[in-house]
């Protein structure tokens, strides 16, 4: 990842920041994204501190112009090409797995799969126009997309809805789009007590630098995966 340019969503925290260390730490100049300004800037410094390169940018993935503004940004940064993307921005209302669907409200809804698929499907679109023909793009996933459990309400299906969408794209250009799975991560938006973040980035490292093509292109790619290819 020498001197490449990686962009990540949702990099504030969880899973999007530790992925961001990771990319930094292989020699990414990592542009972070998330809708806090002040966390961005932890993020930051944490990575120049340990002789990283990162750049912040607030956005909110659900502003179709912001992530524009986003990837032309990341874009200048890089020589005018981007080559990692990792639409990682969530949101998760209310407890997790005591969100029953049926008593979700409208509003709860709404802005979940606005967040949640049109972030991903805005982002996605966004960097294309600067996606190096090398270049791969990931989506953070989960195993509620594909299997119902109770209480996962919007989010659920909200992850459903991005991987249909990551899946799309895939279909659609040369370059890869993957689905990265990397299991229950004990994270803010979970609350679960399960993987650390920093125990799942190098998944998603691996699957943007050393997994095979078609491995990666329009997959899920899981933690059982990764650990299988890495042994």
């Amino acid at each position: 990842m020498d001197g490449e340019t990686a962009v990540i969503t949702g990099a504030s925290r969880g899973i999007g920041r530790a992925v961001a260390e990771s990319f930094a730490d292989a020699g990414a100049h990592v542009v972070v994204c998330a809708r806090s300004r002040d966390e961005l800037e932890s993020v930051t410094e944490d990575i120049r501190a340990d002789g990283g390169a990162a750049t912040a940018v607030r956005a909110d993935v659900r502003d179709e112009f912001d992530v524009e503004r986003l990837m032309e940004r990341a874009a200048e940064r890089g020589g005018g090409e981007i080559e990692y993307v990792l639409a990682n921005a969530g949101v998760y209302h209310g407890e997790s797995g005591e969100t029953p669907l049926p008593e979700e409200s409208y509003s709860v809804f709404d802005d979940t799969i606005r967040t949640n698929v049109r972030g991903v499907f805005a982002t996605l679109k966004e960097a294309l126009p600067h996606l190096a023909e090398d270049g791969r793009m990931l989506v953070s996933s989960g195993a509620v997309a594909r299997t119902a459990y109770p209480g996962y309400g919007a989010y659920a299906a909200s992850k459903a809805g991005a991987e249909a969408v990551a899946r799309g794209v895939a279909a659609d250009i040369d370059q890869p789009v993957g689905i990265i799975d990397p299991g229950q991560v004990s994270t803010e938006l979970t609350g679960a007590d399960a993987y650390d973040p920093d125990d799942v980035a190098p998944q998603f490292v691996w699957a943007a630098t050393e997994a095979p093509a078609e491995t990666v292109d329009g997959e899920v790619v899981d933690r059982g995966d990764w650990r299988k290819a890495t042994a």
